[in-house]
């Protein structure tokens, strides 16, 4: 079954208590325009002192200010009850922001008041503000914050005829909010809500379809927007109609429903295509299933991973699908050509569970799949999406802007299976391999952080003699070395054992849910991941990056070839 024994352990909110709740660590940098912090305060207070002695010392300014005051006297500000804050008396108006120190340390304020041009500085009062008051502060300023801030981006009004979309790129280090005003509007298959704002952040590449007309409002700096008439939308509104028509014709006869594989060179948006079919397809009360081949995306876990996803609900505009019990395997890099047997494996092991949650399952039967591939589509790439489609035994392939993938396919491929050739739509643009590499550490950072860092993972060591760790493929050598009868391709399913050493840190291991090692280690689906921060060979433990805390569910890691720093 797709669910799996732990596979909660892999998605996004598996670990319940990573819920976002207030850390103990302290603020560092608050800002507060337009209002006095005094006022501010009576909406957070628990414990408030007056010190009429002054604070010991004022200044460090955390944006460039035209008249920074420093103020010092010898009044000893030491709390031993909670961190400190000053705030500047009787001031309703300029710029107030603070530094919250630990006990025992001394904090720094700094204040611009407003048309104050000489003499001595205002006094000063010291408020304890107790550990408790801290996460509600930081929200209370990081949302006045981010109204100031969003009085002062650019704002936009798009009015957007029938069957056109807007098409917009986020700047690097921005972020754009987008409002449906008026009409009717989707993005990628899921409709928007009147007059809800979505974010979208830096890097982000988004088209706003709009059947019968909309008004759109973007606020923020984009790299570009614009709205364009010549979309493939309708082509591939007629590409879902028709697989509908196959699921209701499945119902009738009591057949299995359409599997639907998607193919395409790099960047023609073939992610984009499967998550509009899926889209429209749950739309309609069906439940698809999502096969990801694509191990260089992981969009359904991680990069260096195969697997399969039950879609019961559209994907969220910001977020995507919602990731609750994926069915995942190790493949351990980002390129298929790593290791190609491994690849076709997984794919045929995939194929298999698909067919048996079909046999138990009418609805997911009827459903049918979308699957994903990669963009490598010559030499063996393409001998694996002929692989592909017969283990999966697709009955439609879509090809995305290559008519020459389209004919070979047409012609190695049954002649009951339909291959359809579709354009890629306009807005797709090429992405460079810094973007990839980027995309896939955000990837990584988002199953530990959770989506904008709304999860906190934990940190723990595991003693080497807890786990074993293997590699998945042994190294190539010389066909003359290898034993008589044996060639360099039973090399690539092999287990290697690996001892753990310094040159592991920063790999992702992959948790497998196998009770033993007579079980098939490459075949067994995966609990989850963690991500090695230091390795202490004297004390023989290694410290780990985990979504979930200790213990680990099991004792059998798989390495990859994949890094991840946590640089953020």
């Amino acid at each position: 079954m797709l669910h799996g024994r732990t596979a909660h352990w892999v998605s996004g909110p598996l670990c319940q208590s990573r819920r976002r709740q207030a850390t103990c660590g302290w603020l560092t940098s608050l800002s507060h325009t337009g209002k006095s912090f005094r006022h501010a305060h009576t909406h957070i207070h628990t414990k408030r002192e007056v010190d009429s002695h002054g604070v010991k010392q004022v200044g460090s300014a955390m944006a460039p200010l035209e008249r920074l005051w420093r103020h010092r006297t010898d009044g000893d500000c030491r709390d031993a009850l909670g961190p400190t804050a000053w705030v500047p008396q009787g001031q309703e108006r300029g710029r107030v922001g603070i530094v919250v120190s630990p006990p025992g340390e001394f904090g720094q304020s700094w204040w611009e008041p407003a048309g104050l041009s000489g003499g001595a500085p205002p006094a000063w009062r010291t408020l304890e503000i107790s550990s408790s008051c801290l996460a509600r502060l930081s929200s209370y300023t990081e949302k006045m914050g981010e109204e100031a801030s969003d009085d002062k981006k650019p704002t936009t009004k798009f009015e957007l005829e029938r069957e056109t979309e807007l098409r917009f790129e986020v700047e690097a280090s921005q972020s754009v909010q987008l409002e449906l005003l008026a009409g009717m509007a989707e993005i990628f298959g899921t409709e928007l809500t009147r007059n809800k704002k979505f974010t979208f952040d830096a890097g982000a590449k988004v088209a706003v379809f709009t059947w019968h007309g909309c008004s759109l409002q973007l606020s923020g700096r984009t790299e570009v927007a614009y709205v364009s008439k010549d979309t493939p939308m309708l082509l591939y509104l007629n590409t879902h109609t028709a697989l509908e028509q196959m699921r209701r014709q499945a119902e009738k006869e009591e057949e299995r429903g359409p599997r639907v594989m998607v193919v395409g060179p790099t960047d023609v948006g073939k992610s984009t295509v499967c998550r509009l079919l899926l889209n429209y397809a749950v739309r309609l009360g069906r439940r698809p299933t999502y096969v990801e081949l694509d191990v260089g995306q992981g969009s359904v876990s991680i990069p260096g991973t195969m697997g399969a996803l039950y879609i019961e609900r559209p994907a969220d505009v910001e977020e995507g699908f919602s990731i609750q019990a994926p069915l995942v395997y190790h493949f351990g890099s980002t390129t298929p050509g790593t290791n190609i047997k491994l690849y076709n494996k997984i794919t045929s092991r995939l194929a298999d569970v698909f067919n048996q949650r079909c046999e138990v399952n009418r609805r997911a039967s009827v459903s049918g799949c979308v699957i994903n591939t990669c963009g490598w589509v010559k030499g063996s790439g393409y001998q694996a999406l002929v692989h592909a489609a017969s283990a999966f035994e697709v009955d439609v392939v879509v090809v995305l802007d290559q008519e020459r993938l389209y004919n070979e396919l047409k012609r190695d491929l049954p002649h009951f299976v339909r291959t359809v050739l579709l354009p890629k739509s306009g807005g797709v643009v090429e992405r460079s391999k810094d973007f990839r590499r980027e995309c896939r550490d955000e990837r990584i950072r988002e199953y530990f952080y959770g989506f904008r860092g709304c999860f906190y993972p934990h940190a723990f060591n595991v003693k080497f003699s807890d786990v074993k760790i293997y590699k998945v493929g042994a190294p190539t050598i010389p066909d003359s070395c290898l034993p008589l009868g044996m060639s360099q391709e039973d090399n690539q399913l092999k287990l290697v054992p690996v001892t753990p050493g310094r040159d592991m840190v920063h790999h992702l291991l992959s948790v497998s849910t196998a009770e033993g090692t007579e079980e098939n280690l490459s075949e067994t689906s995966v609990a989850g991941f963690i991500v090695v921060t230091s390795v202490d060979l004297e004390h023989q433990v290694f410290t780990v990056l985990s979504p979930a805390p200790r213990p680990l569910p099991k004792n059998f890691l798989l390495i990859m070839d994949i890094r991840f720093m946590d640089l953020k």
